[in-house]
C-alpha cells in the first residue's frame, strides 16, 4: 500500500511522479479526494480518502483484507499501464506541442 501525498494543499489533478511508482508497482494507492483524481480513477482502482481519520480507517481496513487490497491494486496498475504509460503521455505532449490532429483518445481530456 502507498500514499500519494504531495506538499501543500491538494490541487485538482495534481500529482508528483510518485503516482506512477505506486500504480506501476502494483501497490494499493491512497489518493486525497480533493485532488479530484476520482475523475480519472474509480474506487475499484484506487482508494480515496476525505481526511486523516478516513485515511487511517481505510488503511486499517485494507491491511486486513488481502483479497480486496490485491484486487484494487491490480485494477489500478492495469488502468495506469494502459492509459497513462510513457508512450501515451509522450504522444499527447507531441500532439499538443505541434498542434497535431490525432485519432488518439486521451481519457483525461
Amino acid at each position: 500500500m502507498g500514499l500519494n501525498l504531495s506538499r501543500g494543499e491538494p490541487l485538482k489533478y495534481y500529482s508528483s511522479d510518485r503516482i506512477s511508482q505506486l500504480f506501476g508497482n502494483g501497490l494499493l494507492t491512497f489518493l486525497d479526494e480533493k485532488t479530484k483524481l476520482n475523475d480519472l480513477f474509480s474506487n475499484k482502482e484506487a482508494i480515496f480518502y476525505k481526511n486523516l481519520d478516513d485515511l487511517s480507517e481505510k488503511i486499517l481496513r485494507y491491511k486486513r483484507d488481502d483479497k480486496k487490497r490485491k484486487e484494487i491494486a491490480k485494477n489500478g496498475k492495469f488502468k495506469y499501464m494502459k492509459f497513462y504509460n510513457s508512450n501515451i503521455i509522450s504522444q499527447y505532449i507531441i500532439d499538443k506541442t505541434f498542434d497535431f490532429k490525432t485519432k488518439n483518445q486521451y481519457i483525461w481530456v
